[in-house]
């Protein structure tokens, strides 16, 4: 039976999940006719996947995902267009481990966010530091910051700082030539050492245009679209067809 002051060092250990699995076993005689290691192992393992979930749904809720219930098992493939063996292949992560980006591109309403978010959470699941965050909402959070003399230095550290970035709505609005100025020096500092999901209805030879068509257009684009991963979302519209669906 464990002493108190060993239950306090095992807390302060952060291992209260180890004094759980043990307290637990005491309370349970098939538990207590098991040798010390097997005893030892059980809880071990129980303390081990109570850590692992436990970190897990921190990085999920940290990654604010639009879709916090998207999970790759769900995506819907049938008469779609989908390239299931390509979303599979990305639900494995390797694109991270590759510093990859990739990017979900098709019309309102095919589903990119929702790949987006999938993909995302087998991310977190894998233990990779993730953030979703439409544009349009990461260009008011530079206008706040650029209110601070320290605020467009620390957005951009915050937003490097991700092992996987989803930017989702991307192009969707016209950007000023600071805003392409910072979308550039974000883009740089994640480039090849980081991976980044982009969400978009525009295909790559719009892509130009609506990054401002100069030289930060060309900077970007040079960073993103020669080894990224292009996936197209599909034929259907997903939320007129989630909508007949609950309708019958």
């Amino acid at each position: 039976m464990l002493s108190e002051e060993t239950r306090r060092k095992l807390r302060e250990m952060n291992l209260g999940e180890l004094v759980e699995a043990l307290d637990f076993q005491e309370k349970q005689p098939e538990y207590m006719a098991l040798s010390f290691d097997e005893r030892m192992n059980i809880a071990v393992d129980y303390t081990y996947s109570a850590k692992y979930n436990a970190r897990v749904h921190r990085l999920i809720n940290a990654a604010k995902f639009r879709i916090a219930d998207a999970v790759l098992v769900n995506v819907y493939y049938e008469k779609r267009g989908l390239d299931k063996d390509l979303i599979l292949a990305l639900g494995t992560c390797g694109f991270i481990e590759k510093n990859q980006p990739v990017v979900f591109n098709g019309f309102t309403g095919s589903g990119k966010s929702y790949l987006a978010c999938a993909i995302g959470r087998q991310a977190c699941m894998q233990g990779f530091r993730t953030r979703y965050i439409r544009v349009p909402d990461l260009m008011q959070l530079l206008s706040e910051a650029s209110l601070d003399i320290h605020g467009r230095a620390k957005l951009l550290k915050k937003f490097s700082g991700y092992r996987l970035l989803i930017l989702d709505e991307w192009l969707l609005n016209d950007m000023t030539e600071s805003e392409q100025h910072f979308i550039f020096e974000l883009i740089e500092r994640r480039y090849d050492c980081t991976s980044t999901i982009f969400c978009t209805q525009y295909k790559r030879e719009d892509w130009h245009s609506r990054l401002g068509g100069g030289i930060h257009a060309d900077a970007i684009m040079d960073r993103i679209v020669h080894t990224a991963a292009w996936v197209y979302s599909g034929d259907i519209n997903m939320r007129e067809l989630q909508a007949k669906e609950a309708e019958s």
